[in-house]
């Protein structure tokens, strides 16, 4: 988990766009797919739970789509916090939940959403600490190092 200023914790960028995909990927025709793998998630760190979010996820599509079809951004994005918030939750409770988090967003949630949303997901917020002679190489797509 990042810290933030004075030792405040911040939310996870992980959790910060599996959230917005989340709710991106309610409005699409794979909506089912993502929804899946979702509570597919929830059913293997917290099994007692999976059927209530399977529910709200569907209760919340419906919310979605009635405001995308109004053209109510707002309340279209409004889910998008609740869901960070929920992840944020999830992964403070299973820290080790980062791989799984990141291939739900990779493999589910992001292909589901339009390419402008795509790229909005796939903003990278990075962050790296360095001690004594290390040597640390960040990018957020190729990166290609030649030389000594």
């Amino acid at each position: 988990m990042n810290h933030g200023p004075a030792g405040g914790r911040t939310v996870d960028p992980i959790v910060l766009a599996a959230g917005t995909a989340l709710v991106g990927a309610m409005a699409t025709d794979v909506w089912q797919q993502a929804r899946t793998a979702t509570v597919d998630l929830w059913r293997r760190i917290q099994p007692g739970r999976a059927d209530g979010i399977d529910a709200e996820l569907d209760n919340l599509r419906t919310q979605v789509l009635a405001a995308r079809e109004a053209g109510d951004a707002d309340t279209e994005q409004a889910p998008a916090g609740a869901w960070r918030l929920r992840l944020h939750e999830l992964f403070r409770d299973n820290p080790g939940l980062a791989v799984e988090l990141q291939q739900l967003l990779d493999e589910h949630l992001t292909p589901a959403l339009p390419a402008d949303e795509q790229a909005q997901v796939r903003s990278v917020v990075m962050s790296v600490e360095a001690r004594d002679n290390s040597r640390v190489y960040m990018a957020g797509g190729d990166q290609h190092i030649t030389g000594a």
